[in-house]
C-alpha cells in the first residue's frame, strides 16, 4: 500500500513518514521546490517535487497511492492577515480533494487545528462539539485551517469523498528541524523566556499524533473530525516540566494580562520600526492569556491515540535539538 504524504518533510510530517515506514507502507513524499537538507532525507522514500498551488502538479503525484495524509500547511501567524496563509492552507487543499477524487484513494487523512473548534478551561475543556469561537483573534492561520476543514467536510457530503480529519493541539517532539513548536523550548535552554501568564495550553507527543495519523487511514468514522490532544496544562506547569527537563531554572516573572497586552503592543509596534518581525505580536500575546484546552476522549477511542506524558516529549524534542546542534548558548 502506498501513501501519499504532503508536508512529509515538516515537523508533523517526518514523524508520520517514520510511523508509515513502521508499518511497511511505501511513502510518496510530495515536497515543495527549493527546500533544504532535512532528516527526511535519510529515509528510503520516494519523492516528487511540485507546488501544492498547481492542481496538475498535486494531482499527478496522487495517481497510483492508496490513500493520502495531507500533513502540508502555511502555519505562519506574522502578519495576522496574510494573502498566502489564506492560498496554502485552502486553495491547496481544494487541490487536495481534487486529487484524492480523482485518484480514487481509499481515504484521505487532513491535518487541522484543534483551533477549529472552541477552547475551554480545566473543568470543561473544548472537544469537537464546541463551537468554534477563535476568530476572535484575528489570525489568517486559524481562519483559514476553519475553512479547509468546512471544504473537506463538504467533499464528504456533497461528493463522496471519504476522509476524516484530525485536529492536533501543541505539539512537541522530534525533528522538529525548522524549529517550530521547539523554539519555545530553545527559547527556554537559552535563558530568553523572562516571565509567564496566567494562560495555559494543550499539549501533545508528536509521535502520538503521527500513531493516530497513520491508525486515520483505516480508523475512524468518514467525514469526521478528531481533536489530538493530552495533557492540558498552565504555562507556569510547563514551564516547571521543560526545566526539570533542560535542567534549567524556569520564568519566575508573573506577567499580568495588562502588561502582556501593552508588551505585545509595543513589540508589533516596532516592527514598522525595525521591519523585524516580533517575538510576541499582540494577537500572540492575547492567546497566551487564554486557556487552549481540549480533550481527546474521541480519537482515543476511535483512533487509538496514545497518552504518553508531556515530559518525554519534551525530553526528546531536546535530546534531538542537542543532538542535532540547535542548543547553543
Amino acid at each position: 500500500m502506498k501513501v501519499f504524504v504532503t508536508g512529509a518533510d515538516g515537523f508533523l510530517g517526518n514523524n508520520i513518514v517514520r510511523e508509515l515506514l513502521n508499518r511497511e507502507y511505501e511513502v510518496r513524499a510530495f515536497l515543495q521546490p527549493g527546500r533544504g537538507k532535512n532528516p527526511l532525507d535519510e529515509l528510503g522514500i520516494e519523492k516528487v517535487v511540485g507546488d501544492l498551488l498547481k492542481t496538475e502538479d498535486v494531482t499527478d503525484a496522487a495517481m497510483g497511492c492508496d490513500y493520502i495524509i495531507h500533513a502540508a500547511a502555511n502555519t505562519s501567524i506574522w502578519p495576522a492577515r496574510s494573502e498566502i496563509t489564506r492560498k496554502v492552507n485552502i486553495d491547496g487543499t481544494k487541490n487536495i480533494i481534487q486529487a484524492a477524487l480523482e485518484a480514487k484513494v481509499k481515504r484521505l487523512v487532513a491535518v487541522g487545528s484543534a483551533n477549529s473548534f472552541g477552547n475551554g478551561t480545566l473543568s470543561k475543556p473544548g472537544n469537537e462539539e464546541t463551537p468554534f469561537t477563535a476568530d476572535r483573534f484575528g489570525l489568517d492561520y486559524i481562519d483559514s485551517k476553519l475553512e479547509a476543514q468546512k471544504l473537506l467536510l463538504e467533499g464528504v457530503q456533497k461528493n463522496g469523498l471519504d476522509a476524516i480529519i484530525v485536529n492536533p493541539t501543541f505539539m512537541l517532539g522530534p525533528y522538529d528541524n525548522k524549529p517550530s513548536s521547539g523554539a519555545l523550548l530553545i527559547a527556554m535552554y537559552q535563558g530568553k523566556v523572562p516571565g509567564y501568564t496566567s494562560g495555559g495550553r494543550n499539549f501533545v507527543y508528536v509521535k502520538d499524533a503521527a500513531t493516530a495519523i497513520c491508525n486515520g487511514l483505516t480508523m475512524g468514522r468518514k467525514g469526521e473530525c478528531y481533536i489530538i490532544a493530552n495533557e492540558n496544562l498552565s504555562y507556569k506547569e510547563f514551564n516547571q516540566i521543560v526545566a526539570d527537563e533542560l535542567e534549567v531554572k524556569p520564568p519566575k516573572l508573573f506577567v499580568p494580562k495588562p502588561f502582556m497586552l501593552l508588551f505585545g503592543l509595543i513589540s508589533q509596534g516596532l516592527f514598522y520600526i525595525t521591519r523585524k518581525a516580533p517575538d510576541v505580536s499582540y494577537q500572540v500575546a492575547r492567546i497566551s492569556l487564554d486557556t487552549n484546552y481540549y480533550v481527546a476522549t474521541k480519537a482515543i477511542n476511535e483512533l487509538k491515540l496514545p497518552q504518553t506524558p508531556t515530559r518525554i516529549a519534551v525530553r526528546e524534542a531536546f535530546e534531538w535539538f542537542k543532538a542535532n546542534g540547535y542548543l547553543k548558548q
